[in-house]
């Protein structure tokens, strides 16, 4: 064989074996997502281990919020949605569903006999709301839930003037006023 022949048979064996090794770390990743599937569908309760995947945190968090129990299982369901928060993958639909049980539990509480404490959990939601669409302004479910959300807590008009409007006019007074001299040379 000539050098030629050989070099290209160098050149295909090592493609071959770059493609073998390829397709064995896509059937790892393949076989780790089955796994995450089979735990989730399974509903199996997990540790709260950083080493979880987050998928399956992420799951857990939505079947307790999902739940009809007190506000207990409300409660561990928000602890785990923030927990994923800053996770790339997981994390807008975290906030997203962490708003969405707020604005619920702020819905309750208004209809009990202290419909104040509501404010705190609707201004929260609007927030998470306001940072999904920070990330994703396309994001149109959390675009409608932030409306919702404003229909149940308008935030306050800023056209209103205040005190620093006043100092403004103020300081204009002595420049509109007629018949006024301000004594110039």
């Amino acid at each position: 064989m000539d050098l030629a022949t050989r070099r290209r048979t160098r050149q295909v064996l090592v493609l071959l074996a770059l493609a073998f090794g390829a397709a064995l770390f896509d059937a790892a990743l393949l076989w780790r997502a089955a796994q995450t599937n089979a735990l989730i569908a399974a509903g199996q309760a997990v540790s709260d281990a950083p080493g979880q995947p987050p998928e399956l945190r992420f799951a857990q968090a939505y079947a307790q919020s999902q739940s009809q129990a007190a506000s207990g299982a409300r409660d561990a369901a928000l602890n785990r949605y923030r927990a994923l928060q800053p996770d790339p993958r997981v994390g807008a639909a975290a906030r997203y569903n962490s708003a969405n049980l707020l604005v619920r539990q702020a819905i309750e509480v208004r209809a009990s006999t202290q419909p104040g404490q509501a404010i705190a959990l609707l201004e929260l939601a609007k927030e998470y709301y306001r940072e999904v669409l920070r990330d994703d302004p396309a994001q149109w479910d959390a675009r409608y839930n932030l409306e919702r959300t404003q229909r149940l807590l308008p935030d306050p008009d800023d056209d209103e003037p205040g005190p620093l409007g006043q100092e403004r006019n103020r300081e204009r007074a002595v420049t509109t006023m007629r018949g006024h001299s301000p004594g110039l040379p």
